[in-house]
């Protein structure tokens, strides 16, 4: 089978799953406390920063430190259970196609579910945003070149992160322990990012970079901006290595 036959096989396994009704459910938890607690908003002079900008990067800042992580995690490993029912994995490593090419189709699709579930988030903004303009009769809503532009550094900054989680859903069996796993990886980013090592540690990069943009629109806030290199380099090797691991390992239990 060539890869796109492949990746058309994917597609059609998370037809029939529940991981679309996670990212909906993700994308209007997290606004919800944006919404009741708007009038926050107007009470930002110290730090210099609008009320639309800020309602925009206090609910970036939440989702990119967790809740676009969590749900990365908790879709990943999702994704992989699918094999893992009634022996599919099975199945699986029975077609004309290496692991390496098995793995590789996965994990294409767990970006395309990590794009769908930035794109859902960006329209609960949205939603959300023209809910609280009524309500504060203020414009809280953003130009969507701007927003485009934000959103899709998140996501960038995300593709090494989303290669750790994938390798960590296969490498680790048990369900419970793979959730537990990417979890608690999350955590430690609120903190590596105040330090000089924060390029090191993928789960931080969309945190960094939410948390350097809120220094571009605070006129009284100073915050560290990314920096290429060694940033890029190490986020390239990073996604490698995650995805040669993930590729070798992929059907171990299997194949045993």
């Amino acid at each position: 089978m060539n890869f796109l036959s492949l990746l058309s096989v994917e597609y059609k396994k998370i037809k029939r799953s529940k991981i679309f009704l996670i990212l909906f459910a993700a994308a209007f938890i997290l606004w919800i406390p944006s919404i009741i607690n708007s009038d926050l908003n107007f009470h930002m002079e110290t730090e210099g920063i609008s009320p639309e900008n800020n309602f925009f990067i206090q609910g970036f800042m939440a989702m990119s430190w967790f809740m676009f992580p969590a749900s990365i995690v908790v879709v990943t490993v999702l994704l992989n259970q699918t094999e893992r029912a009634d022996n599919g994995i099975i199945k699986m490593l029975s077609l004309p196609a290496s692991t390496v090419k098995l793995s590789l189709a996965k994990f294409i699709v767990m970006l395309s579910l990590a794009a769908a579930q930035i794109l859902i988030l960006t329209g609960a903004y949205y939603a959300s945003a023209a809910i609280v303009s009524v309500i504060q009769d203020y414009n809280f809503i953003l130009p969507p070149l701007f927003v485009a532009k934000e959103t899709g550094i998140i996501f960038l900054s995300a593709l090494p992160m989303t290669a750790f989680f994938w390798m960590v859903s296969v490498c680790i069996q048990t369900p419970v322990f793979s959730v537990g796993t990417g979890m608690a990886s999350i955590v430690p980013s609120v903190l590596l990012i105040n330090t000089k090592a924060w390029f090191a540690y993928p789960m931080s990069y969309p945190l960094f970079v939410v948390s350097s943009e809120y220094g571009k629109l605070a006129a009284n806030l100073e915050t560290a901006q990314p920096e290429l290199i060694p940033w890029l380099p190490v986020a390239v090797v990073i996604t490698i290595i995650c995805l040669i691991i993930s590729c070798s390992c992929f059907g171990w239990a299997a194949r045993r």
